[in-house]
């Protein structure tokens, strides 16, 4: 059985982004990074957790090419995948794009084939044809909300590619000789402190997604956004982008945020506080096939990383009287790595 609104169905705009489903999720499970030509065992681990939304963050396919044929292609190899079409079954599936299946490694706007490649990724979720994905000027980004009265959901999912300014890098010498030695990629944050991943529109749209109802609110990213600096691509490329959520999130008190992410190739959480209204809490989960062994320095890392495939989780206790919130990563065999305990209490605005 299909779920009853995939990922293509995901909030068309502003038209389906007040429609809500009677039963509101008690477990999401989310993940990045799954190379089409790999065995992907991880989602044997996935189909058995019985949960109830699924949201892909990036990396889904490893396109990187100017051939759409091709893309098709890898496309269909990724829905061959062993247990593949049984998430999607079993699963209100939401999916947003990062480089690789976007198109083009570390690519933005520049892309030549950005809308040809819509199509394509927006055919294989199963989007109607008249979606709002699939016509906006600036991107495919989407959300939907889940459940009811005091037990509400929304999934917000940005584009940070069909408007990205060409990300800024460092000199090769900079980089093999002071970068590549501490684990840090090689790019540098844009020399614009105006240059957007989302553009105005974009913007526009999610400060309006984050100002309504719900008990919590996921930002759904494809980058990492509460990490300062890794010189590998994320939110602190393009610091007005990260400094205008974080303080759109604090002038309107806007309870409930959690945010996740992909593109590593590794797993951890991240929590920041500093000068917030609450703490702000960030599940990176990365890869389903992919493992990057030279794990990156961050000073917002809460426990361990890990660099072995890895899924996320978020799991909400809505019975008890402040309902309690479970974030981490589990691996290939569906054995948590690493977890936090939370609160809904802990994610609200306080004067």
């Amino acid at each position: 059985m299909k779920p009853i609104i995939s990922a293509g169905l995901a909030l068309l705009g502003g038209l389906l982004s007040a429609q809500t489903l009677a039963t509101t999720p008690d477990k999401i499970l989310f993940g990045s990074c799954s190379h089409q030509a790999k065995p992907m065992p991880i989602l044997q681990a996935i189909n058995k957790e019985q949960a109830d939304v699924f949201l892909f963050l990036g990396d889904n396919i490893y396109g990187d090419t100017q051939d759409m044929h091709l893309l098709k292609q890898k496309y269909q190899q990724l829905g061959a995948q062993p247990g593949f079409s049984q998430l999607m079954d079993r699963h209100e599936v939401m999916a947003i794009w990062d480089d690789h299946d976007f198109g083009q490694n570390d690519g933005g706007a520049e892309y030549p084939q950005k809308e040809a490649s819509r199509q394509i990724m927006l055919d294989f979720f199963d989007t109607p044809a008249d979606s709002a994905r699939r016509q906006r000027p600036d991107g495919i980004y989407t959300s939907r909300r889940f459940g009811k009265d005091d037990k509400r959901i929304a999934v917000i999912m940005p584009d940070l590619r069909w408007n990205r300014p060409p990300i800024n890098a460092v000199s090769e010498q900079v980089y093999q000789q002071q970068r590549k030695p501490d684990h840090q990629g090689p790019y540098a944050v844009h020399d614009d402190p105006q240059a957007s991943m989302l553009g105005e529109a974009q913007w526009q749209w999610l400060e309006n997604e984050l100002k309504k109802p719900a008990e919590i609110k996921i930002i759904a990213s494809s980058l990492q956004l509460l990490p300062e600096f890794t010189g590998w691509e994320a939110w602190a490329n393009y610091p007005y982008d990260r400094q205008r959520l974080l303080n759109f999130i604090k002038q309107h008190q806007i309870s409930g945020v959690i945010m996740i992410s992909g593109d590593t190739h590794w797993g951890e959480i991240s929590r920041v506080d500093d000068n917030l209204l609450y703490p702000l809490w960030e599940v990176t989960s990365s890869g389903l096939t992919e493992e990057w062994k030279h794990v990156s320095p961050n000073q917002h890392r809460v426990g361990q990383a890990t660099h072995q495939v890895n899924y996320g989780f978020i799991e909400i206790d809505w019975e008890s009287p402040d309902p309690a919130i479970v974030i981490g990563l589990k691996d290939v065999k569906g054995q948590r790595v690493t977890q936090q305990q939370l609160h809904l209490s802990e994610l609200q605005a306080k004067e």
